[in-house]
């Protein structure tokens, strides 16, 4: 079993920035991608960032050019930086990772969330 373990988030003012952070623990396992997903309050969770092991990074259009995924593979961590924050980034963030297991068997893990908040 593998568990995701965030921290990072909180309440920041409109055109602050905060950094997520995710790390992956367990064993027997390999990380092909991680990512992070939103879901603010009455709406549905979208993708915001996902980065593979190879670096290939994928943004959601409403954060590009503000938001920054990054890994570090020794760790099996990503970090999200959110720069130049709105209000309706105020969210639930969630870090997902895409996993193989000793077998090559393909498996996914969900963190808890962690709370963003935007105050205008």
């Amino acid at each position: 079993q593998v568990q995701l373990v965030e921290s990072g988030g909180g309440l920041v003012q409109a055109g602050g920035s905060l950094r997520l952070s995710c790390a992956a623990s367990g064993s027997h396992f390999s990380v092909n991608a991680m990512g992070w997903y939103r879901r603010a309050p009455g709406k549905q969770r979208e993708l915001v960032a996902t980065i593979t092991r190879g670096g290939s990074t994928n943004y959601a259009d409403s954060v590009k050019g503000r938001f920054t995924i990054s890994s570090d593979n020794a760790k099996n961590t990503v970090y999200l930086q959110m720069n130049r924050l709105k209000p309706e980034d105020t969210a639930v963030y969630s870090c997902n990772a895409d996993l193989a297991d000793i077998l090559g068997v393909d498996f996914e893990s969900w963190g808890q969330g962690i709370q963003v908040i935007v105050s205008s």
